[in-house]
């Protein structure tokens, strides 16, 4: 497993959110990035996580995290843990008082629960080297780069991480 932060919330060409993961211990321009096609609710959640953003009624992840405290146990971990015919899976890991439960969970959701709680964020290593691309932004080069990553989400569609 590489431990993981969220790197940001992009759009593609097509005007889909994207989920970009990026290893902790590596730096921007660096390695690679994991990037996860998602729904507009979930980035909006994520990205309100993120940005510590208020807003006026709590939105579902929020709901999430009030029940598991209300409840007295806590989401301590969150992996990606494979992808299957361009669909990726995870589990989030609940310590409570009955011992450690792992939920199955959708990327985005768990992503966004964990941005809300601390919980550590986990990519399987397969899923990255099947999915991952590399991080094209570097100091050196950053227009250039931008663009060229630009263009690589401009192309690429989930259905190119099917096998």
């Amino acid at each position: 497993m590489v431990q993981v932060r969220v790197a940001g919330v992009a759009l593609d060409a097509t005007g889909q959110h994207v989920l970009l993961l990026k290893p902790v211990d590596e730096i921007p321009g660096d390695g690679m990035v994991l990037p996860i096609w998602i729904g507009q609710l979930e980035a909006t959640s994520i990205l309100v996580a993120v940005e510590k953003a208020p807003v006026p009624r709590p939105l579902a992840h929020d709901l999430m995290r009030s029940l598991l405290e209300t409840l007295g146990a806590e989401a301590t971990r969150v992996e990606v843990t494979r992808i299957d015919q361009g669909t990726f899976y995870a589990e989030i890991t609940l310590t409570t008082a009955l011992g450690d439960r792992v939920v199955d969970a959708r990327p985005s959701d768990a992503v966004a629960l964990a941005s809300r709680v601390g919980a550590s964020i986990w990519v399987a290593e397969a899923v990255m080297a099947e999915a991952g691309v590399p991080d094209v932004l570097t100091e050196t080069d950053a227009a250039e780069k931008l663009d060229e990553f630009k263009r690589f989400l401009d192309d690429v569609e989930p259905e190119d991480f099917e096998p």
